[in-house]
C-alpha cells in the first residue's frame, strides 16, 4: 500500500499552523521534518502520514494523519518527549501556533 493510499484511510488528523522563528530557513525546517518523519512519526502505531504546507505571509501548516482522532492526539502528546520532534519545535515561533484536532465524518 502506498503512502497516499494509507493517508486516504485516515479518520483522525492534527492540523497546526505556525510561523518559523526569525532567522530560521525553510530549508532547515524541511531537513528537520524529514528526520522527524523517519525517526519518530513513521514508528508510531496508528500514524498514516504527515505533510507540511506553505501559505501566505510566512505561515505554515503541519498536518498529521492517523487511524483515529485519539491516535492523532496520542502521537502529538509524545512530541515533547522525542529528541527529533524537539528539534522541530525549536524552529517554531510559539506565539504563532494554532493546533487543532479533527475527526473525519465523510
Amino acid at each position: 500500500m502506498t503512502q497516499l493510499e494509507k493517508i486516504s484511510n485516515f479518520v483522525g488528523m492534527e492540523f497546526a499552523t505556525f510561523k518559523l522563528k526569525e532567522g530560521v530557513s525553510e530549508e532547515k525546517m524541511l531537513q528537520i521534518i524529514n528526520e522527524v518523519d523517519k525517526n519518530f512519526l513513521q514508528k508510531e502505531e496508528g500514524f498514516l502520514g504527515h505533510c507540511t504546507l506553505k501559505g501566505d505571509s510566512g505561515l505554515y501548516a503541519d498536518v498529521a494523519f492517523a487511524t483515529t482522532q485519539e491516535k492523532a492526539q496520542e502521537i502529538c502528546s509524545k512530541w515533547l518527549e522525542n529528541e527529533f520532534a524537539l528539534k522541530y519545535i525549536e524552529l517554531i515561533d510559539e506565539s504563532s501556533v494554532n493546533m487543532t484536532f479533527w475527526n473525519r465524518i465523510k
